[in-house]
């Protein structure tokens, strides 16, 4: 196993000074140092991180123009999108959690913009395999749950209308609360689902045992890490927010917020075992969320007669099925909300999807 390992560390060293060599023949001159320094923020080693040094070097090119700032941003995707090496790809990953952590406004508004149809695959890296050797085959599951994060991320960032992450938003966090206090309800719940969406993708992590000591994926772990204090605390400025407004939410809205502060209790095992950083914060809120919780309705969900149920308050001991009407009104009364097609009266809501999807 040893000798692979070599061999393959050799290869990737020669493929680097290869496309490093073939980048110095084939480039424009005045693309010559982008590339240079996007293959070596990109190399083929799988433990080691890119070095601040080549980080630092290719953000830098968000600071001169637009165009240079584009042609950066293409330039990495290209090589993403194009690469079949695990390492390659994840590295590529990196520099763009980078870019939305350290970047230029301007790198930043080319990664947001590229490309211009959006969509939910956003990196193209849903079906990435690197089948060379175990490790990379592994080491694949990390870029596809990469990819799949970052896009969260970027998608979250929209909604919110500020980089999550990004040290060049600090002006926008320091107005977040007086903002988030304007908002409306639906736009409240809005920003608290995309929070709550990228809280779960956190939680997919995948578990892979021979990554340990592995310092590219520590690197990656700590970015991600760094991402969620900072969901943690737009989420529970949001929660706070709501816990004010709770005399105030219509019965809609407060079965909507039940059903996220629902999928966030989901994520708190997960998440105590993922870090301990800052657990003052994070005890804080799920103190609030069961606190919450508490004032709104126990937000349980059970099956009857095929269908998924949510009531409020405790269930009575008699007979449900028999006051089911009285609970629910018809298919024909549901009332359209962002999440899905409900039923509703005073007393329950029914969820008019089947339990399976769901599940």
């Amino acid at each position: 196993m040893g000798r692979i390992t070599h061999l393959r560390d050799l290869i990737g060293i020669i493929k680097d000074k290869a496309s490093q060599s073939k980048a110095a023949i084939v480039s424009k001159p005045k693309n010559l140092s982008l590339n240079l320094a996007l293959l070596r923020a990109t190399t083929h080693d799988p433990f080691t991180p890119p070095h601040p040094k080549h980080i630092t070097t290719f953000l830098s090119y968000g600071y001169s123009s637009r165009v240079t700032a584009s042609a950066a941003v293409e330039a990495l995707m290209d090589r993403l999108q194009s690469t079949h090496d695990s390492s390659v790809a994840i590295k590529c990953l990196a520099v763009i959690h980078h870019i939305i952590k350290d970047g230029s406004f301007i790198l930043q508004d080319q990664l947001s913009v590229y490309p211009s149809t959006g969509g939910r695959n956003y990196l193209k890296l849903s079906s990435f395999r690197d089948n060379t050797t175990p490790m990379t085959w592994e080491l694949s599951s990390w870029v596809r749950w990469y990819a799949r994060y970052l896009e969260h991320l970027l998608s979250t960032s929209r909604v919110l209308g500020f980089f999550l992450c990004s040290t060049s938003s600090t002006a926008e966090k320091d107005k977040e609360e007086d903002k988030v206090s304007a908002l409306t309800n639906s736009d409240l719940l809005r920003e608290i689902d995309s929070l709550t969406s990228l809280t779960e993708e956190i939680c997919k992590r995948p578990d892979s045992f021979h990554m340990q000591g592995n310092e590219l994926m520590g690197q990656i772990i700590s970015l991600v890490g760094d991402d969620y204090l900072s969901s943690i605390n737009e989420i529970s400025i949001r929660v706070d927010e709501f816990n004010q407004r709770l005399s105030c939410l219509s019965f809609g809205d407060s079965v909507e917020l039940v059903c996220v502060l629902r999928r966030l209790e989901d994520c708190k095992e997960r998440l105590l075992a993922l870090s301990t950083r800052k657990r003052a914060l994070v005890e804080s809120l799920w103190c609030l969320i069961s606190e919450m919780k508490g004032k709104v309705g126990d937000g349980k969900a059970y099956k009857e007669e095929g269908r998924l149920l949510l009531t409020f308050g405790k269930r009575d001991s008699g007979s449900e099925s028999a006051r089911f009407g009285d609970r629910v009104i018809s298919y024909g009364d549901s009332v359209r909300f962002s999440s899905a097609r409900y039923g509703l009266n005073g007393h329950a809501l029914q969820i008019v999807e089947s339990v399976e999807s769901y599940a």
